[in-house]
């Protein structure tokens, strides 16, 4: 038997899975938490992975590994290949003026839009880029070489000590705001607008290309930003539309051809098999059910149970989670806020169905920009650690408008790698086919006003009500 493993290295934790490279069966897995926050050191994902590896076996008897991770997280390192300062993360918004500002530099979104097919905000790589550039001008100076965390985790399971090594994938690099998808190509000139001078960046790798061994000489996958990774792990074909609900909310679909949006609504990103990924992304997801469940006063379940008893439109009072901001619709600063509230519908279940419709809301309008962009979608594939809501689950066809396949709980982000680590042992014109069993399917009434609804207070909560 052939053994692959893939690892996911997420903004709350490392995931390894180890399947069969033929079948896709799983034998065996691990994980290990990281530290909370929207900065990290490097080296926490590094242990972290030492950890859920041991909790999976060990890879002695690996084959080929391949590594996905969060995307556009800020690695940055020195000479001989230190770390300079904490990793800035995606959801970090202490960027979104310098993305403004870059943004303007160029020309506008359209001119972004054409020449790396997004408009970069706060998480972007280039936007921490400016910032770092901007405010710790001691830091900045020592920088060498700038990477994402999959590509310095690769890295280091390389063992290799020199930055001209470092490679990455398509897929992230298309995260970054420097790296166009339509040419395949970096665009340094936009690296040296936003930090003041060229760095090293890390070589793109193609699908199955090889571009390091680790140092048991297993072969390393060129990896894939963590939205790549699900889409290559769930199986994905034309007219899905793949919802992830994790710490962030994405909207992606598989495409032939690059996404360029110059409202900066839609992020067109590449994949890891060759084509396109166009995605939509919000800040508030997962941890909107956290939040609710402490102010109820509930666990999972019982919130489930409440919003499913609740009225689709809840009465007429809508939750706007813009709890920590929000990244599509680009309002860094905007707070989350309850809105019609009356003495019907001031009720626990209205509370828990409202907080669920507004994640739901916030995601459906993501299906919307990515139809507008030429995107199909005959049924949403629901992945992520929220997908496991039972309410979710029953409520989202509602809010979508569209059937709802719901595969088993899973790590897909980490099966993508590991998918894409039995692809290269034996590139071929796909990956391998992999079957995933046991999937649900969940249908309902469409009812359009909750999110026409849900827009208009939306927009209100933009404009300080």
């Amino acid at each position: 038997m052939t053994l692959v493993a893939g690892i996911d290295s997420s903004t709350q934790s490392c995931k390894v899975v180890i399947r069969d490279a033929d079948t896709g069966a799983l034998i065996r897995s691990g994980r290990a938490p990281h530290p909370d926050g929207t900065e990290c050191d490097p080296n926490n994902w590094w242990r972290a992975l030492q950890i859920a590896i041991d909790d999976a076996g060990g890879f002695s008897d690996v084959d080929a590994i391949s590594v996905a991770a969060q995307q556009h997280g800020m690695v940055t390192l020195d000479i001989d290949g230190n770390v300079v300062r904490p990793a800035i993360l995606w959801n970090d918004t202490r960027s979104s003026k310098t993305g403004e500002d870059l943004v303007n530099e160029l020309g506008g979104g359209k001119a972004w839009a054409d020449a790396v097919g997004s408009v970069p905000v706060a998480a972007f790589t280039i936007t921490k880029l400016r910032w770092l550039a901007e405010n710790e001008k001691e830091n900045a100076a020592r920088v060498e070489a700038v990477v994402l965390p999959h590509d310095w985790l690769t890295w280091k399971l390389s063992g290799s000590n020199d930055i001209s090594t470092i490679t990455t994938d398509r897929s992230d690099a298309s995260g970054t705001g420097y790296w166009s998808p339509r040419d395949g190509a970096y665009r340094m000139d936009l690296l040296k607008m936003a930090f003041g001078r060229e760095l090293l960046v890390p070589k793109v790798l193609e699908p199955t290309e090889i571009g390091s061994r680790s140092s048991r000489d297993q072969p390393l996958g060129p990896g894939a930003g963590d939205n790549a990774g699900a889409a290559l792990g769930v199986g994905a074909r034309a007219g899905d539309m793949i919802v992830s609900i994790g710490t962030s909310g994405t909207v992606f679909t598989v495409a032939e051809v690059p996404a360029a949006d110059p409202t900066g609504n839609v992020a067109g990103f590449a994949d890891c098999t060759g084509r396109f990924l166009p995605l939509v992304c919000t800040l508030n997801a997962a941890r909107i059910l956290d939040a609710m469940c402490r102010i109820l006063g509930v666990d999972y379940a019982r919130l489930s149970e409440l919003a499913i008893s609740a009225p689709a439109g809840c009465d007429g009072l809508v939750l706007v989670p813009y709890f920590e901001g929000e990244r599509t619709p680009n309002r860094p600063d905007a707070t989350g806020a309850v809105h019609g509230m009356n003495l019907k519908n001031s009720t626990p279940a209205h509370m828990a169905r409202a907080a669920i419709e507004g994640i739901l809301s916030g995601l459906g309008a993501g299906i919307d920009a990515l139809i507008a962009q030429g995107a199909s979608a005959s049924r949403i594939l629901l992945v992520g650690g929220g997908a496991q809501s039972e309410a979710i689950k029953r409520i989202a066809p509602s809010v979508f408008g569209l059937p709802v396949i719901v595969p088993p709980a899973g790590e897909y982000v980490a099966d993508g790698a590991a998918r894409q680590s039995a692809w290269i042992l034996e590139p071929g014109a796909q990956p391998p086919a992999w079957n995933i069993e046991g999937e649900e399917m969940f249908t309902g009434t469409y009812t359009p006003s909750v999110r026409e609804r849900y827009q208009e207070v939306s927009e209100m909560v933009a404009n300080k009500l």
